[in-house]
């Protein structure tokens, strides 16, 4: 048997050999690796490069799953939709120069919206940082208005404590992306064992850096003041409730006390989609009966959210009836855009456990909540069927119906991610992904591919657009690579849809570049890839195609052709309050 053995094989069978591996000083690379490995690190998306060799080659002595996308765009937003559907952190590693660059862009969707990730880049060696060494970049410069924390390693022994500072920031409080920046000597560096079992075992201690979890009594009895005497309250919830993990402790507060909710867009999921007091998503391409119910609330509980300028409109014309109600982890955020009343600094759960714990006098919302079950039968969402074209809020409902509102979706920008949050009702947490303060194109299809990492029993569903799609499309080897069973559909309209949209709207129909007559054939892309692709070019036949590809237990990928001029609507325009919306219409 040993003289079938490989050259390696017998190395490694060899007790003296790795008995000599395991005295073998270690490099900051090595410490590195086994620091991921004590944070429970199971999947790392990255791409390598010369400053991070000496990383790569000790994840291949000490192996740790590790995912090569085909750019560093695709990496951060795949980690991104791995952090958000598991709701902990994603990692990231990318070379010095421009593999830390290409990450720019995803750091800063992630700061925006909240989402816990650990980065790592390369950098040249220390002796030549200011010298315009090659592929070297400021990466410390570039990304401190980006991250929550950066770090620079200059001293290999502090890196076991400075990767479990960095894991701890990213996690707590309100989350966001941390950055450590790794320069290549340092990882070549000899490591001091008693030295770094001392950083390793050191208490976390960060006196600049507290989160309040726990909410303020007197506050917390403004607040039931508040509601007990409200005669049309009403909850907006944010994704500050999905990442506080209080979605049950926001439905037994809304079940308990009858108030009516509202979602922001990262909100959407917050409440189960068919809940009887769930007025859907307010704001720019919100409902009717939600931007309506926020301009006639007498008390407004924002729970979780930011108040920002596509929920609010016209802030001067916010609300205009209500008392304010903010509950907010973090301070910065209390009063920023919108006056408040009684500002709460907690965790979502924790506010919300606090006022389940106190017994008081529900407020008589039955009027009320009369009034909007009248306003959103009167007003839900439309439009007007082509019989040639196939609509894309007609394949969002085939899509939901398919998959009965159980599908982790996410979404690039534009249209297609307004109509999916309309069309799509959320059945549960943590399956809605897309990028909402950013508004970033080419997320959609790589966060999908993070998503059916995390979840690899879940149906995964990215719902893009053509433009979007293109803009991380590389990544469709993954799906070949790993039978990842991701379904991508792209709408089709061979347009910048928004961007058409707005130019239709506001610039008299002068479509300055926004339309797109030249497209790859995406069924030959994905064969290409050896992907199954499908394409739909009518109604009639989209029902049998949908049903056969969303079942499939393969990576497929569908070319939906759809309605090129079609319109998202209702709509605020910019600079108008949120009871001016257009297109609004009884059906």
């Amino acid at each position: 048997m040993t003289a079938n053995m490989s050259t390696s094989e017998k190395i490694d069978a060899n007790p003296q050999h790795q008995i000599e591996e395991k005295n073998k000083p270690r490099n900051g690379a090595d410490v590195l690796i086994q620091a991921l490995h004590e944070q429970d690190v199971d999947i790392v998306f990255g791409y390598p490069g010369g400053a991070v060799l000496n990383l790569y080659d000790a994840m291949y002595k000490n192996p740790i799953r590790h995912i090569l996308t085909r750019h560093e765009q695709g990496a951060i937003h795949a980690a991104e939709g791995y952090a958000r559907v598991l709701n902990k952190p994603g990692v990231v590693i990318a070379t010095s120069g421009p593999g830390a660059t290409n990450l720019v862009t995803g750091i800063a969707d992630a700061m925006i919206d909240s989402i816990p990730l650990v980065i790592f880049t390369g950098q040249v060696a220390t002796s030549v940082i200011g010298s315009d060494a090659f592929q070297e970049a400021d990466v410390m410069g570039i990304t401190t208005p980006i991250t929550k924390h950066n770090y620079q390693v200059q001293d290999v022994n502090d890196i076991p404590r400075i990767v479990k500072e960095a894991f701890h920031i990213a996690n707590s409080g309100r989350k966001g992306p941390v950055l450590i920046d790794f320069p290549k000597n340092i990882s070549a560096s000899i490591f001091d064992e008693a030295l770094g079992e001392a950083s390793r075992n050191e208490e976390i201690y960060l006196p600049g850096y507290q989160p309040n979890y726990k909410p303020n009594y007197l506050q917390i009895q403004k607040a039931i003041q508040a509601i007990s005497t409200a005669q049309k309250p009403l909850i907006l919830a944010g994704a500050g409730v999905l990442f506080a993990e209080a979605r049950e402790e926001l439905t037994e507060f809304v079940e308990k006390y009858k108030i009516p909710v509202v979602n922001t867009l990262l909100g959407l999921g917050s409440i189960h989609g068919n809940h009887s007091l769930n007025y859907g998503m307010a704001g720019m391409h919100g409902a009717v009966v939600a931007n309506d119910a926020i301009q006639n609330a007498d008390l407004l509980i924002n729970i979780g959210a930011r108040f920002d300028d596509r929920l609010t409109g016209d802030t001067r014309l916010f609300a205009p009836n209500a008392t304010i109600i903010h509950i907010d982890i973090d301070p910065a955020e209390i009063g920023k855009n919108i006056p408040t009343d009684i500002p709460i600094v907690a965790d979502a759960k924790e506010a919300l456990k606090a006022l389940l714990k106190k017994e008081f006098q529900a407020p008589d919302t039955a009027a009320w909540i009369d009034y909007l079950n009248r306003k959103q039968n009167d007003y839900p969402y439309w439009y007007e069927e082509d019989g040639q074209e196939i609509l894309p809020q007609q394949a969002i409902q085939m899509i939901h119906t398919i998959t009965n509102g159980d599908a982790i979706v996410t979404t690039d920008v534009g249209q297609h991610q307004m109509w999916v949050a309309q069309y799509y009702r959320q059945n549960h947490g943590h399956r809605w992904i897309t990028s909402g303060g950013l508004g970033t194109m080419g997320f959609g299809f790589p966060a999908a591919i993070g998503a059916q990492f995390a979840q690899p029993d879940k149906k995964v569903v990215a719902i893009v657009g053509d433009a979007g799609f293109q803009m991380t499309a590389q990544e469709l080897a993954l799906l070949k690579e790993f039978n990842l069973p991701v379904k991508v559909v792209i709408l089709n309209n061979c347009a910048l849809g928004m961007v058409r949209q707005w130019q239709e709207l506001f610039y008299e129909n002068r479509y300055s570049h926004s339309l797109m007559p030249v497209q790859p054939d995406f069924v030959k892309l994905a064969d290409a890839y050896g992907l199954k692709g499908y394409r739909i070019n009518t109604l009639d036949e989209a029902g049998a195609i949908f049903e056969e590809a969303l079942n499939s237990d393969e990576p497929v990928l569908i070319d939906c052709r759809v309605k090129q001029l079609e319109n998202v609507y209702p709509m605020v325009p910019t600079g108008k309050a949120l009871h001016e919306m257009i297109g609004v219409k009884k059906p």
